[in-house]
């Protein structure tokens, strides 16, 4: 199945990479597009049955478990990436190592994921069994080689196949969740069930269309040779989660599960078309990667292209959002959420400094600085911490977005300015910030 429209096929035929890249990216655009068009019937329509406080509910816990998730991964996705990438001849050695450390950090991130819960609410059963159910897709975080596989061969059609059909099959069966008038944790049973089905299907399409599982191997030299690479990006991973969850759990704890509910609906909203950035980024990495073996200048030339793309497409994003806010909450929600108008209008402009960040992480991760990286997403996190610990209280939801804003544009941007050889990284989103004018044709022309 061929995504590309004609028109566009023709012009960039000879261009076989381009084309790669092109039909790459169409597939994520679909996965994601479905998804956002599906998830988000499906997910509105839950918080309407569930109300702002059940829904706040299985919101915190499914943030909770989040925050664990960065163990289960060990960081090793760019990691993977890149080296197949690299070095293709030793596929199997590195995917079956990586799926036995990715299924021990999946078993360190539930075991800790149970202690932190149970430490944090001893007498919240109902909490600690959504976690519970939520945190056991942690076990099935080896499955995801596949998932590095099919994105170092720029093939993700493969993976979006699966993902998709079971998106849609559990999108189905929690639609009859709510028609049959079913509990809160069945809706966490669900969420459980589906990873177990993608995690399963995962296996078989690698089998199928890549290194057969037999064909895998696992050496004690190859997992210390990806951990020493990939610890540092083990917490960034972390710190990157937490910005993203942390609020939703102090809110949670600092204020209740009504306030977790509000702002969900908010964010689930501010951050459902980050996908497109996403699926930009990954289908351009390995591209990034040739051109940085190839030419220093022409990487970081390539690389200012996509800075320019995502500000151009966040800033763009973030005004449509904020102007429209109101109408969005009101038709989507109800007015039962209608204080997350303006925790949405701030919220959205945290996409900004989240698109430029995605693109400023080829750089780390491709120059192997990821502990560089490290000290401003450390120093950030804590600037998160401490400023949802002072407007949580006070101004609820909103103190949360504030939060969120200021920590995400310190880590992404002005973070940048810690170390003398990210400084450049930091005049590059400046120029595309201020230079707004140039046109995305050329952008997207001198990217690809």
């Amino acid at each position: 199945m061929n995504l590309i429209p004609a028109f566009i096929h023709r012009r960039i035929a000879h261009r076989p990479n381009l084309l790669k890249i092109v039909d790459n990216i169409g597939w994520l655009f679909l996965d994601k597009i479905l998804r956002m068009g599906v998830g988000l019937v499906v997910g509105v329509w839950v918080a309407r049955y569930l109300g702002p406080e059940q829904f706040g509910l299985l919101s915190f816990a499914t943030a909770f478990v989040a925050l664990f998730g960065a163990v289960a991964g060990l960081g090793l996705r760019g990691i993977v990436v890149r080296d197949i990438a690299r070095h293709p001849a030793g596929k199997e050695e590195t995917l079956g190592t990586v799926a036995v450390l990715q299924f021990f950090g999946g078993l360190l991130a539930y075991g800790l994921t149970l202690g932190t819960i149970f430490w944090l609410r001893p007498d919240d059963a109902l909490a600690k069994a959504l976690v519970a159910i939520l945190g056991s897709a942690l076990l099935f975080q080896a499955s995801e080689v596949a998932v590095y596989w099919f994105e170092s061969q720029v093939l993700s059609k493969y993976t979006v196949w699966v993902q998709n059909g079971s998106f849609l099959v559990f999108a189905a069966i929690k639609v009859v969740l709510i028609l049959i008038h079913a509990p809160l944790i069945a809706f966490a049973w669900a969420t459980m069930a589906e990873a177990l089905v993608v995690a399963l299907l995962l296996f078989v399409v690698l089998s199928l269309r890549g290194p057969r599982l037999r064909q895998l191997r696992i050496t004690l030299a190859r997992a210390k040779s990806l951990l020493a690479d990939s610890w540092p990006l083990i917490i960034s991973s972390a710190a990157v989660v937490i910005y993203m969850k942390i609020d939703q759990v102090m809110l949670a704890q600092l204020v209740g599960e009504k306030a977790v509910g509000v702002y969900s609906a908010a964010a689930r909203i501010s951050e459902i078309w980050y996908f497109l950035a996403v699926a930009i980024n990954v289908s351009i990495r390995p591209s990034l990667v040739h051109s940085r073996e190839r030419s220093a200048d022409l990487f970081i030339k390539r690389l200012q292209k996509l800075f320019n793309l995502m500000v151009q497409l966040s800033l763009g994003m973030a005004l449509l959002v904020s102007f429209f806010a109101p109408v969005i909450i009101s038709v989507l929600f109800g007015s039962a959420y209608i204080d997350a108008v303006p925790v949405l209008q701030i919220h959205i402009w945290a996409g900004v400094f989240v698109c430029l960040n995605n693109a400023a992480w080829a750089w780390y991760i491709i120059e192997n600085k990821q502990k560089i990286g490290n000290r401003r997403l450390i120093v950030g996190l804590l600037l998160n911490i401490i400023l949802n610990y002072l407007l949580i209280p006070t101004y609820g939801a909103i103190g949360a977005a504030v939060a969120t804003l200021l920590s995400r544009a310190f880590v992404s941007y002005f973070g940048q300015l810690l170390s003398n050889e990210t400084a450049r990284l930091f005049k590059m989103m400046t120029y595309s910030i201020f230079t707004l004018g140039i046109e995305l044709k050329a952008t997207r022309k001198g990217l690809l």
